[in-house]
């Protein structure tokens, strides 16, 4: 079944509120980054176009519905999580609508942007030392639930099973039927692990054949908000290491060279995740080619530029 909030036909929006509007978002094909690749597409789905502005939207409704139809959430209870920012816009949002306050613990060198989105949503902010990451937002977090476990409704968005069931019902079934079951290969990076794991459960089941990649950054200290290099990191307990047929290692300034090409060859303002997901994409491409194969390449544009262009990195050159 679909996760609540998300129209089951295709391309079409059924519902009258704006958490009805999650789910369905379009995929594009990149030409320019396969323009030199013969028999390889390569296509990123739009989840900027969420309500919330990112792929989190997702998760973060159907971690929220499952939670009150299970009775963990009621009326009184503050939603209180840890993130890096675009699972907290969605919880802020979710919040909102549904008359729930929002608490969450965040690294405080997350953007600018993300900070200011989440205070016009009304989210109480508690900020944790950048120096350690998600990783410190989480440590937080436990501590204070452990401290007052009746006033919080813990989303723990990174044991969560309704977090990846959110995209085994909505975003995995999405590229099937966008791409005709066409799809060859799926590609994203890795940070809760929700994305990569509830998609490419759903691909592998329904698609004979796809290959899904897995990638991280390539070190412990990196700029790629929203992901983790799981061997320096709190590995989230959703995470299943069977899933992925390989994994890459990213760059963040990879990720920045790509996100200012995207802007000018394609007219794709991405964040930098959405721009990672694209290198990785375009590695797996050149492997493809190199071995003579075919191939239709499935990525994630997790959320877009708006929230990083106070970044510098998009003023420097190619």
């Amino acid at each position: 079944m679909p996760i609540a909030g998300v129209s089951e036909r295709r391309g079409v929006r059924t519902g009258a509120g704006l958490l009805d509007q999650i789910g369905n978002t379009p995929l594009v094909q990149v030409g320019s980054l396969t323009a030199d690749l013969a028999g390889i597409e390569i296509w990123t789905k739009l989840e900027f176009l969420n309500p919330g502005g990112s792929v989190k939207d997702r998760p973060g409704l159907n971690i929220v519905n499952e939670a009150e139809i299970s009775g963990r959430l009621v009326k009184g209870r503050t939603i209180l999580d840890a993130t890096s920012g675009n699972t907290g816009i969605a919880y802020a949002m979710v919040g909102a609508a549904k008359g729930y306050r929002v608490a969450l613990c965040l690294a405080a060198n997350v953007s600018r942007e993300r900070k200011q989105i989440l205070e016009a949503l009304g989210a109480e902010l508690i900020f944790t030392d950048p120096a350690e990451g998600s990783d410190g937002a989480i440590r937080r977090v436990r501590e204070i639930y452990a401290q007052h476990p009746d006033e919080y409704f813990y989303a723990d968005q990174y044991s969560n099973d309704a977090n990846w069931r959110a995209h085994f019902e909505s975003t995995g079934p999405e590229i099937v039927a966008q791409t005709e079951g066409r799809v060859t290969h799926f590609v994203a990076l890795l940070g809760t692990t929700g994305t990569f794991i509830g998609t490419s459960r759903r691909l592998k089941r329904d698609v004979p054949g796809i290959e899904c990649w897995s990638a991280q950054p390539a070190t412990p200290l990196h700029g790629i908000e929203g992901t983790k290099h799981l061997p320096a990191a709190i590995v989230p307990r959703i995470y299943d290491s069977t899933v992925a047929d390989g994994n890459m290692w990213i760059e963040t300034e990879a990720c920045h060279r790509m996100a200012r090409r995207m802007a000018r060859a394609e007219g794709l303002l991405l964040g930098i995740s959405a721009a990672g997901n694209l290198v990785a994409a375009r590695e797996l491409a050149e492997r493809l080619a190199a071995q003579g194969r075919r191939g239709v390449i499935v990525t994630i544009a997790c959320d877009g530029a708006a929230k990083y262009l106070s970044e510098s990195f998009w003023g420097e050159g190619e």
